[in-house]
């Protein structure tokens, strides 16, 4: 009896002594996990997406990765300059989720690391910025309803981003639906009515019957007289758009149509194969380039026999092979012309050039306040351009497809999956989310 009792003393002392023990160990174990969490959510709490060339595997996917982050109220910056033009987010699970779902290379990063970053880009001596990205721009493609879709770089881009869009045309932009927008693309559109000079090629094929007939019906169901007149009408809305504060991206061949048709505003310059009367006599001598965006002094071609508007265009005066064409992007403060860093943000400066109807623009017909942000200086051409007007900005970037170097009516789409980190691409977006950007005010 004496012998249980004591092996029942020892027996409980030892289960305090192990309630202790295990009391003690549960304490610094929970203790540990506090001050674990807490450090994890004091210090690692920033997502870098790199674009550098080495550290990224789809560039054009961080874009989407970009807008997704600005639609769900994830704090954004722009790193101008830094490692190919990175960005910078808070620390968000839904955000590294899309990073893996979205194939787009991000790394974590402590609060000290982003600081340490920060610091770096703030320096004086260094050509960066941190641009803050405010809110997802809303974003319009004007483009012929039914149009394939790979007929259409902007589209092309903003699908395998993506990056969410609407397309409009003609009946919304004249109902004033512009006014909903942040971001207008205008797609490879003729604003002269000459239905993009493919008269003397096309003018058979049925494909381009149809797009006359068509083109003709909606005119008169907007109530115009003529095709030329509608275009003139919508120019005019999208001049509009953006002197009241909107951003216009064009490419090609929407690029100097545009200006032409806004220099032509009260001369018909189209002949009766185009709207069914003749233009008017010494049409040359009555453009007002006062009323353009970004050409000046060009020569309308008036042959409908050519393919091509005027002398804006350099298509036909390259003499570059192919293996040899490429553009330089230049290069800016980034702490004092930040808009041009941004639209200009690449892994490389060495751009591949691209054909296409308007390939690309003769310095001499640019206006003295449009910069030239891409130029190929061995043809003597800018390729990507950028200026404001009124209170609103435009770009117009030369060539029809970036990784299509001579695009031709019936060509295959091109598969972005094979270009993830195409820096012709790049550009586009880049004006994407150009508008998303809290805006400085230029020093210079």
């Amino acid at each position: 009896m004496i012998l249980i009792r004591m092996m029942i003393v020892t027996f409980r002392s030892k289960f305090r002594n192990t309630l202790k023990n295990n009391e003690r160990q549960f304490k610094a174990a929970l203790l540990f996990t506090v001050f674990f969490f807490l450090g994890f959510s004091g210090f690692a709490n920033k997502i870098l997406v790199p674009m550098d060339p080495e550290a990224q595997e789809n560039h054009l996917k961080a874009y989407g990765i970009t807008y997704f982050a600005l639609e769900n109220q994830i704090k954004a910056q722009w790193l101008l300059n830094y490692r190919g033009g990175s960005f910078l987010f808070e620390a968000e699970e839904s955000l590294e989720r899309e990073c893996k779902i979205r194939g787009v290379s991000f790394e974590i990063l402590t609060d000290n690391d982003a600081k340490a970053i920060l610091d770096e880009i703030s320096s004086p001596s260094k050509n960066m910025e941190s641009v803050i990205l405010e809110k997802a721009p809303k974003i319009a493609v004007y483009s012929p309803k039914g149009n394939k879709p790979w007929d259409d770089a902007v589209t092309m881009a903003l699908t395998y981003a993506e990056i969410p869009y609407e397309t409009i045309y003609d009946t919304e932009v004249l109902n004033d639906a512009l006014i909903l927008y942040d971001w207008l693309h205008l797609h490879h559109e003729d604003f002269t009515g000459q239905y993009g000079k493919f008269y003397r090629a096309y003018r058979t094929a049925p494909w381009y019957i149809e797009d006359k007939k068509n083109a003709e019906t909606l005119a008169s169901n907007l109530g115009y007289d003529k095709v030329s007149n509608e275009k003139l009408a919508v120019a005019l809305k999208i001049r509009d758009y953006v002197v009241g504060g909107g951003f216009m991206f064009a490419m090609c061949s929407a690029t100097d149509s545009f200006d032409i048709a806004l220099a032509a505003e009260y001369t018909d310059i189209a002949e009766p194969m185009f709207d069914g009367d003749p233009s008017d006599p010494g049409y040359q001598s009555k453009l007002e380039f006062d009323n353009t965006f970004a050409f000046t002094d060009f020569i309308l071609e008036r042959s409908p026999m050519v393919y091509e508007f005027s002398s804006i265009d350099m298509t036909s005066k390259r003499a570059v092979p192919m293996e040899k064409d490429y553009f330089t992007l230049m290069d800016y403060s980034a702490k004092w012309d930040v808009i041009p860093t941004m639209l200009t943000q690449n892994h490389t400066r060495l751009v591949k050039g691209f054909m296409g109807q308007t390939t690309a623009y003769n310095p001499e017909n640019i206006k003295a306040n449009v910069l030239v942000m891409g130029e190929n200086k061995v043809n003597g051409e800018a390729r990507y351009i950028h200026g404001v007007k009124g209170k609103g900005f435009f770009t117009f970037y030369g060539g029809h497809d970036p990784e299509d170097y001579q695009h031709r009516v019936g060509d295959p789409k091109t598969e972005l999956e094979l270009h993830p980190n195409s820096p012709g691409y790049r550009l586009i977006l880049n004006n994407v989310l150009f508008p998303a950007a809290k805006k400085k005010k230029k020093k210079t």
